[in-house]
């Protein structure tokens, strides 16, 4: 197609764009005045045909006027958070800028936001001046974790007359991430502590005994005093013992994410539960210094993790929690029946501290989560109990049911075992945890 060509069928386009959007009152005098002119020819009548032309006209011109600035009119988005916990508001601000050199009419906003986050809102702004911008904001809440997208903005301009109303779509989107709640959970000891940073933290040598030191060579303003002579005799040159290695602890914080192992839906249900207690046990042990990892059921983890987990301390310890907050943002019920892939994936090695949320578990899967704990340094796992989560809160469950023979199993493996009950903090039961872990140590200790 020739570049005249493509250019007449843009402006046929844009003329019918133009005309479909002439109101009813613009319809109105384009109609009356298109009969006063053939009434003016009929009759003869001068002044007649010269109002019926004006008539005709205006809402002609007003409807090309606004199609020529209504791409003269730029909108933007700014969240405030991009990032907030289920069940708190962010606020999003528009920008309207007025770009043409001539005034625009009524403004009419409206952005589409998915149901979840509330009603679509809806702004209505006088006529902007030339070069200025209007500012307007709303606010949005969901109790639902999830990435919600926000756009597109949508500008209804009408000119002054009311003659033509034109509307305009802006392309650009946002994304809202509405992450779980992170609950703050107390100091406590409760395992896997001393080989890392925190209250029990250590250092050791790179390699440990005199003769295994592995020395570099002299910087300045190295202390002399860790000048090693032999290796200096050895190599020619002035010869320092490294400094000693701070060995970061470790803790992986393992998901079940099975459809089957839990029962009902919404954000009060003991899925949502479990994700938001792996998300604050994440962050604390963040803010505590331990490198964390994420890992599920399915044997998965976070992208981008390095090989012993995210780093905590500093920028990367936020980072760190930022990139977990975003997944667990979106996780949901994966089709696996077992536990099998998360066993294969923490029986490589010494894991550290290993918490553990857990559905609903048949004696298979509780003897699997059972052989976790010997691959771990100490191991926490918190079992929700279904018969209070799917009861009402009045009801009283059975005593000796299925769900305290699984805490039996974990327990004599060695795991520190909690059951979780429907509405519990999980703050209290980290303290319970840790309870039960100094009270199992001092029977250990008395029995000694």
């Amino acid at each position: 197609m020739s570049a005249p060509a493509e250019a007449d069928r843009e402006e046929a386009g844009g003329i019918r764009t133009a005309l479909a959007g002439l109101t009813t009152r613009g319809r109105s005098f384009l109609a009356a005045g298109i009969a006063a002119v053939i009434c003016a020819y009929i009759l003869g009548q001068a002044d007649l045909r010269r109002v019926g032309l004006l008539l005709a006209v205006l809402p002609l011109i007003c409807a090309t006027v606004l199609y020529r600035t209504r791409y003269r009119v730029a909108g933007s988005r700014r969240l405030s958070p991009a990032r907030v916990p289920a069940g708190s508001e962010a606020r999003v601000h528009l920008r309207m800028d007025n770009v043409s050199r001539l005034p625009t009419g009524l403004l009419m906003l409206q952005d589409r936001v998915p149901y979840v986050l509330g009603p679509r809102p809806r702004f209505v702004l006088d006529r902007v001046e030339p070069g200025g911008r209007r500012e307007v904001s709303y606010r949005v809440r969901s109790d639902l974790r999830g990435r919600y997208p926000l756009g597109p903005l949508q500008l209804r301009l009408t000119d002054p007359f009311g003659m033509c109303e034109l509307t305009r779509a802006f392309s650009t989107f946002d994304t809202l991430t509405v992450v779980p709640r992170v609950e703050p959970l107390p100091p406590i000891r409760i395992g896997g502590e001393a080989k890392g940073y925190g209250d029990g933290r250590q250092r050791s040598l790179a390699l440990a005994g005199e003769d295994d030191v592995i020395p570099r060579g002299y910087r300045h303003g190295d202390d002399l005093r860790r000048v090693h002579w032999r290796s200096t005799a050895r190599y020619g040159e002035l010869m320092v013992r490294r400094e000693e290695q701070p060995q970061r602890a470790r803790c992986t914080v393992l998901l079940d994410t099975r459809g089957g192992a839990y029962e009902g839906a919404g954000p009060d249900s003991a899925f949502e539960w479990a994700v938001s207690g792996a998300a604050s046990v994440l962050v604390h042990m963040l803010e505590r210094g331990f490198s964390v990892r994420l890992l599920t059921d399915t044997g998965s983890s976070v992208p981008g993790e390095g090989a012993d987990g995210f780093a905590g301390f500093g920028q990367e310890s936020a980072e760190a929690a930022g990139l977990l907050m975003d997944t667990l943002a979106v996780i949901d019920h994966s089709d696996g029946t077992g536990l099998s892939r998360a066993y294969d994936v923490l029986r490589g090695g010494n894991e550290g501290l290993l918490v553990a949320f857990l559905g609903d578990l048949d004696e298979e899967q509780a003897t699997t989560a059972a052989k976790m704990r010997q691959r771990s340094g100490g191991a926490v796992a918190f079992v929700l109990d279904p018969d209070t989560w799917v009861r009402e809160p009045t009801d009283v469950p059975a005593p000796g049911n299925a769900h305290e023979e699984r805490l039996r199993m974990l327990r004599e493996a060695g795991w520190t075992a909690v059951g979780v009950e429907r509405g519990a903090s999980v703050a209290e039961l980290w303290r319970q945890a840790d309870r039960e872990r100094t009270g199992l140590a001092a029977l250990g200790g008395e029995a000694r």
